[in-house]
């Protein structure tokens, strides 16, 4: 089928990617302090301050962030599509990464029907196919417990079977809503929120943590998280998504004062669970990263672990308010 204007410039439509004042906000930020880290390490270096190990660290960390950053905002401002597609090519790695550290990808069958899941939503996603994208968890709840008897090898079904419905229920279904909201006209100003308030919700913590964290969270699962660092998150992760969300939320529901602060405590508190549960998985596997993907920083899911349980928190919070996509066609490939 042919598809409209209105649906071409939201899938491709490049052009229109920095009409809204907080995208351009946003970037230019990010811009901007990426070239001031920098500045800032080098001079640090010059006067003796930093020790030569820490000075490589922070290089290689900011390094890391200098080609992050754009792998991160092209996608979401050359179009929907392309933003469906970076998530897609994000759940894939991330699950690779998982699936290699738990042993997951020794077992072909299981892995495939992951991966074909992965895929499954993604079109949904694109195809802008809501009934689909919630029904595909239970869809593969069904295939994954039927195909791992397939096999015939009963030692080792639970493991598999769980090891593989955990992976795409994370990686594909939980991940794969941040796919799902650039079915909105708006999904630039929304997604750009939820991705800088998540990382700034990390650096609020470790910031917070060093400043007043005395009792600690959870030491036998992450023990540099403090009490004083989970709180100090909240509160200035609540203050950012409330500053920027009345602009990005303008004149719906969600642009209300109580409504706002609801969803900082949702983006802070499902962001640190998402940084805990893979810290206890890392625990669990006896490993201290998942992957060494990013200099400094690990592996993907490293990085991006606070996303695995923000997205659909943040999605479903949001929905609630003013939905996702009302005014855009849907099923624009199979409807």
């Amino acid at each position: 089928m042919s598809l409209d204007a209105l649906t071409m410039n939201r899938l491709f439509g490049y052009e229109s990617a920095f009409d809204h004042p907080v995208t351009r906000w946003i970037v230019s930020v990010a811009a901007a302090l990426l070239v001031i880290a920098f500045l800032l390490i080098f001079a640090l270096g010059k006067w003796g301050r930093l020790s030569a190990e820490t000075y490589r660290e922070l290089v290689a960390r900011t390094v890391t962030w200098a080609w992050l950053v754009p792998l991160l905002f092209l996608p979401i401002l050359a179009g929907a599509a392309w933003t469906m597609v970076g998530v897609l090519m994000l759940s894939i790695l991330c699950y690779r990464e998982y699936a290699f550290a738990t042993g997951l990808f020794r077992h072909h069958v299981t892995s495939l029907v992951v991966v074909i899941g992965i895929l499954a939503l993604s079109f949904a996603s694109v195809d802008h196919w809501y009934g689909f994208f919630v029904a595909l968890p239970a869809l593969g709840v069904v295939v994954l417990c039927a195909v791992s008897t397939v096999v015939d090898q009963p030692e080792g079904y639970i493991q598999r079977t769980a090891l593989g419905l955990f992976a795409f229920l994370l990686f594909g279904f939980c991940l794969g809503h941040l796919s799902y909201l650039a079915n909105d006209r708006d999904y630039r100003p929304i997604l750009l929120l939820l991705l800088v308030t998540v990382e700034m919700n990390d650096i609020f913590a470790y910031l917070s943590g060093k400043l007043i964290g005395r009792r600690k969270l959870a030491p036998r699962t992450s023990p540099g998280k403090t009490v004083g660092g989970a709180l100090g998150a909240m509160v200035m992760t609540t203050g950012l998504v409330v500053m920027l969300g009345q602009w990005v939320f303008s004149g719906t529901a969600l642009g209300k004062m109580p409504a706002l602060l609801g969803l900082g405590l949702v983006i802070s508190l499902s962001g640190q669970f998402g940084d805990l549960m893979l810290s206890s998985i890392k625990r669990d596997l006896g490993i201290k990263d998942i992957g060494n993907t990013l200099p400094g920083h690990g592996g993907l899911l490293d990085r991006f672990d606070s996303l695995l349980l923000a997205a659909p928190a943040y999605f479903h919070y949001v929905g609630y308010f003013r939905g996702f996509g009302l005014d855009q066609p849907v099923r624009i490939f199979t409807g």
